[in-house]
């Protein structure tokens, strides 16, 4: 497939995803790159630094989503999407200052695990 043809079927796969199924590809992305950092096994490159702010820029958003007040979902929904945003992104600061490749596998299993939830594949 051509790359143009590529991108035109991504930005339609996109506008046709239902929110939980582009909630579940952004988690897909972030863990895969997360899994090619640890691949490439250079914890300081670009790479891994890129991979880093993507999941934390995600569960930012996450994070804002769920303390919204006019977030629908139940306010214990909420608060457990909360507390697992605080967790990866205070795990993800963490590697951002001292990139330790054993400590991304928590990382990567929460992403997929939450994909796997969200597009009914558990």
């Amino acid at each position: 497939m051509s790359n143009s043809a590529a991108t035109a079927y991504a930005r339609v796969a996109t506008t046709t995803a239902s929110p939980r199924e582009i909630e579940a590809q952004v988690l897909l992305k972030a863990a895969n790159k997360l899994q090619q950092a640890v691949d490439n096994a250079d914890p300081i490159s670009d790479q891994t630094k890129q991979a880093l702010l993507y999941n934390r820029k995600l569960w930012t958003i996450f994070l804002s989503e769920a303390m919204r007040d006019e977030n629908p979902q139940p306010l214990d929904v909420r608060q457990r999407i909360a507390n697992i945003s605080m967790f990866v992104l205070t795990q993800t600061a963490a590697l951002q200052v001292s990139p330790q490749f054993d400590h991304f596998r928590p990382l990567i299993e929460i992403n997929r695990n939450i994909a796997a939830g969200l597009s009914g594949k558990q």
